[in-house]
């Protein structure tokens, strides 16, 4: 594949995280750096594809099915995940009382691990806004 090629293809990709969550996260430039090294990038682009039909064709919407993944990553203890996420969620229109509810249910499903991990995230999404917190 030619590097023409490749940047258009990776565009696309990068164009459906940029709809999705805002940004394209460093872990999907990380990947599309190990797919253009090693000429793997259909894998990469099945994969966004496939990442796509659940997240942006989801019948929850893009604002419900990004909390659903904010909290399924509080719950597994994946901070940076979790942080694209909680993002992705204000890009699709949650707000940060939201963020919360979801940080709450995660003490209740997953334990004050989960539950201050989410606090720590809605905090520096806080101090992000407006450089404080309330």
């Amino acid at each position: 594949m030619t590097d023409h090629t490749f940047t258009e293809r990776s565009e696309v990709l990068r164009a459906r995280y940029r709809t999705t969550l805002g940004a394209v996260p460093r872990a999907v430039e990380d990947r599309l750096r190990v797919a253009q090294a090693f000429d793997r990038l259909p894998t990469e682009e099945a994969f966004t594809a496939l990442r796509h039909i659940v997240l942006a064709d989801s019948p929850l919407g893009g604002r419900v099915q990004q909390l659903v993944h904010f909290g399924q990553l509080l719950a597994l203890g994946r901070a940076e995940p979790a942080r694209i996420h909680a993002r992705g969620a204000l890009h699709a229109g949650a707000g940060i009382a939201d963020l919360i509810g979801v940080a709450e249910t995660a003490l209740i499903t997953s334990g004050t691990p989960a539950y201050a991990l989410g606090i720590e995230i809605i905090v520096e999404l806080l101090q992000d806004d407006d450089g404080q917190v309330g």
